[in-house]
């Protein structure tokens, strides 16, 4: 597979693939049916969903993949790379892990951070369970990625490693418009505690370049992992990501999303509380202009009693972009006591943007909260007229009510990303381009004090006149 176009992919590249990185027998096999089942599935399994989704926007025949890609730094990641330099991190470029720094001591305790291809290696046993937990006939693109990963990232927390600092996980497409497909892993072992930043970027390119990206995410017995997310991809880019993570016992995670960039997204993401007493919080920003999509599927599986869950998407669209929030909340038969929650709201900033929403209750016990809701509203202009009656001008009135609209949701993330999200609604609002910085500037673009926004009353009120 030196180079092939998507649509054209066959089990002859995925032998040559396989064979240049001197992968075993059992993952060859595995590589070659997974494509098997890729090639008989349609974009959309669920038939809740198949006449809501933006996935055929990407053209297979417009995809580049390669065995590898350039190494090249793009200008516009140097200044960031510096900031970089002495953090817990690791930089993948293309295909291409540009570099890793993990610090001396913390490897003699066991934390490792390395490629895909050397977990293969080094870590084997806990790699097959990360393939075997994403079955391939669940979903198209898990099935490609399973096929056809040409790169990754394996993290591996060890028990009861508590990390004082993040581990930044960057990536960046490559310059030569060559596509990439990630299979990225972390594993938190029993009574770890972790935060992990995940960085977005692609260079500026007139091609249809695809970030395909499959992540498992596996949290043991009261482990804890706060995971940050931001998706800042060129505006010619597509992204395509599936994330699973399951949950042990006691076990929670915490995972903040900020999407801002690529011309399509689709995301789909599973959370599966295995364990009594698990925990998942997911939060997602959006916001769009000109043409982009956003197409994202958000599903939280109580498997187990006295689990909680929580989504709370909420996008700002422009000029013709759209959002689809297609959500759902199941809770087996085993799973008393649970408390689900799932919201999707949207503002739309110009007549010609567009959202939809679909949230859904999957309920099979009973003794159980669970309720889900859904807004799609223009700005009110009798708020706009107010404050603009303040000495606000239109714009700054917009501005003023959309972070109004996404303080109750930024309160519950750290300082840092409440900061890199506001600094990124900031460029996104400007036309500008698409980074972050780390420096005590951006200090300035969050508020200190305590909101006085009661999120836990909002819920109750769900679940009281559901």
């Amino acid at each position: 597979m030196s180079q092939v176009i998507l649509s054209k992919l066959n089990t002859a590249d995925i032998d040559e693939l396989s064979s240049s990185r001197n992968e075993p027998d059992w993952l060859k096999d595995y590589r070659k049916n997974s494509l098997v089942i890729y090639d008989g599935l349609a974009l959309e399994l669920s038939p809740l969903y198949n006449k809501y989704t933006d996935a055929k926007k990407m053209d297979p025949e417009k995809v580049s993949l390669s065995t590898s890609t350039t190494a090249n730094i793009p200008g516009f990641l140097v200044k960031r790379l510096s900031e970089l330099e002495n953090e817990i991190c690791i930089i993948q470029i293309g295909t291409n892990i540009h570099k890793i720094n993990l610090p001396d001591d913390l490897k003699s305790k066991g934390l490792v951070i390395s490629s895909i291809a050397d977990a293969i290696k080094n870590n084997p046993e806990l790699v097959k369970k990360a393939l075997d937990a994403s079955k391939s006939q669940d979903d198209k693109f898990t099935a490609l990625n399973n096929a056809a990963f040409n790169s990754g990232v394996f993290i591996h927390i060890p028990r009861n490693m508590v990390l004082d600092k993040p581990i930044y996980f960057m990536t960046c497409l490559s310059d030569d418009d060559h596509s990439v497909i990630s299979r990225n892993i972390i594993f938190a072992d029993e009574s770890s505690k972790a935060a992990i930043v995940q960085e977005q970027y692609s260079p500026k390119t007139e091609a249809q370049q695809a970030y395909l990206e499959l992540l498992n995410t596996n949290v043991a017995a009261n482990a804890q992992l706060d995971i940050t997310t931001l998706q800042m991809m060129d505006q010619h880019a597509v992204t395509f990501t599936t994330r699973r993570t399951d949950l042990a016992q006691d076990s929670k995670v915490n995972w903040y999303s900020g999407l801002f960039g690529s011309i399509l997204s689709r995301y789909k993401i599973e959370y599966f509380l295995n364990g009594s007493g698990a925990s998942s919080n997911d939060s997602e920003v959006i916001f769009g202009n000109n043409e982009q999509s956003f197409d994202i599927q958000t599903n939280v599986n109580h498997e187990s009693p006295s689990t909680e869950g929580r989504v709370v998407e909420k996008s700002i669209l422009r000029n013709k972009s759209k959002s689809l929030f297609k959500g759902m909340i199941r809770i087996k038969e085993n799973a008393t006591k649970s408390n689900s929650f799932l919201s999707g709201r949207s503002i739309l900033l110009d007549k010609d943007a567009k959202s939809d929403s679909i949230p859904g209750l999957e309920i099979f016990t009973n003794d159980v909260k669970a309720t889900h809701s859904a807004s799609v509203a223009q700005i009110d202009e009798e708020q706009i007229f107010y404050l603009k009656t303040r000495c606000l001008t239109h714009e700054e009135a917009e501005r003023t009510i959309v972070e109004g609209f996404l303080e109750p949701l930024s309160r519950k993330m750290s300082f840092q990303v409440r900061a890199w999200i506001a600094y990124l609604i900031e460029s996104k609002w400007e036309n500008k381009e698409l980074t972050i910085n780390t420096d005590e500037e951006l200090a300035k673009f969050v508020e200190i004090e305590e909101t006085r926004y009661d999120e836990d009353s909002e819920m109750e009120k769900h679940y009281k006149y559901r």
